[in-house]
């Protein structure tokens, strides 16, 4: 996601909209998108803020770091559920992935499972695209 527009473009695409400039001409001279101008108007008009909002996700974690590290390191191959069980607190399993990316944790598959069994869909010495029928050749 990239950085929000400057308070100056917001302050001249508000004033040119002000001046009864048409929402997409304000969007063209100002190189932004006509749903932005729109939204910006009606920003301002409902709430009238016309600053960028705050970026980024939560910032209030409830999971202990520390004690979720430990889990990991008793048990390697859990589930986010056996986690978040583990830890006893109420939270999305989406809220544990964010946790251990931000402990640099990650998933990895079990070595111990077997291996799938999905077999082969071509046949050894036969050539990609040839045909396994036989020629009939006309009596003759």
């Amino acid at each position: 996601m990239g950085a929000p527009y400057s308070q100056d473009l917001r302050d001249r695409v508000l004033a040119a909209c002000d001046r009864g400039l048409p929402t997409k001409r304000v969007s063209e001279v100002f190189g932004v998108s006509p749903a932005w101008v729109r939204r910006l108007k009606q920003r301002r008009r409902e709430t009238g803020e016309t600053g960028p909002r705050p970026m980024g996700g939560a910032t209030i974690i409830k999971i202990d770091m520390t004690r979720l590290a430990a889990l990991v390191q008793e048990q390697p191959d859990a589930t986010l559920k056996e986690l978040r069980e583990r830890l006893g607190i109420e939270c999305a399993e989406s809220a544990i992935c964010m946790a251990l990316q931000r402990l640099g944790l990650s998933f990895k598959k079990r070595h111990s499972t077997r291996r799938s069994r999905t077999a082969r869909t071509w046949r050894r010495g036969v050539r990609t695209g040839a045909t396994v029928s036989r020629s009939v050749r006309p009596a003759g």
